[in-house]
């Protein structure tokens, strides 16, 4: 929070810096002059930034939205194949059960730590790998063929959404998209700087509240592209449910 308020103050200050040094170097009944062709040029870099950032900051919120929902899938599934383990009629069921759980809890306590820096954890990787062993080994047990063939297709489900998931913990906006926002918000406010206004409180405020509303939404663009860091982040509240779950089936 803090960081992000320093830029936005940062942002607002070197405006207004800028501001003034227009102001400085050339006169404001020179400038008015051209206040036709300059608002024309502007309307034009208005409208485009505006667009860039309109479809950037949707596309953004989207990919947030679909991390929340394959976290929610993958803890969904997670729950599933513990309740199919619970109709295995053999040694596996048990082992099953108890390694869904351990999946849950460390997905809480462990993996959500680790994919702040981009990284997943050994161990969510070892129970799944330790999941498909056991399943494919209860697929051979001719009693509980229908209930293997399910466990198998949830344990797929699971496996494909932790892969989701790992991938959207590394995935973020490439560099050249960066430099087209941050490069459009510097000539957009610059722009705005070169209008001839014969009172200046008045064109410093106009500059000031431009350059906060870029700069604010820059800044939430920033922190939702990055669904598992900063400030915004998708929390695992599907594997918290997941966890109470299976905990209280497991308990007496």
């Amino acid at each position: 929070m803090l960081t992000n308020i320093l830029i936005i103050v940062g942002c607002v200050a070197a405006a207004i810096a800028f501001l003034f040094v227009v102001t400085r170097s050339s006169a404001g009944t020179s400038r008015k002059e051209s206040n036709d062709f300059t608002g024309a040029v502007v309307a034009v870099i208005g409208t485009t930034y505006a667009v860039i950032l309109a479809f950037t900051l949707s596309g953004v919120w989207n990919m947030f939205q679909q991390a929340q929902v394959n976290e929610e899938q993958e803890a969904n599934a997670l729950v599933n194949v513990y309740r199919i383990a619970s109709q295995l009629q053999d040694a596996n069921a048990a082992k099953i059960r108890g390694l869904c759980t351990q999946y849950a809890d460390n997905a809480v306590d462990v993996e959500w730590s680790t994919m702040e820096n981009q990284q997943m954890s050994h161990e969510g990787s070892a129970i799944i790998n330790q999941l498909w062993s056991l399943a494919g080994e209860s697929a051979h047990a001719r009693p509980d063929a229908i209930a293997a063939y399910q466990l198998m297709e949830e344990l797929r489900g699971l496996t494909q959404y932790r892969r989701i998931r790992a991938m959207q913990a590394r995935e973020s906006l490439p560099g050249i998209l960066w430099t087209v926002l941050l490069a459009g918000g510097i000539i957009t406010v610059a722009a705005s700087c070169f209008f001839g206004v014969p009172n200046f409180s008045f064109h410093l405020l106009q500059v000031v509240v431009l350059t906060f509303l870029i700069s604010l939404v820059l800044v939430a663009i920033a922190d939702i592209d990055r669904p598992y860091q900063g400030m915004v982040k998708v929390q695992p509240e599907g594997f918290r449910f997941a966890a109470r779950t299976l905990h209280g089936e497991a308990g007496p």
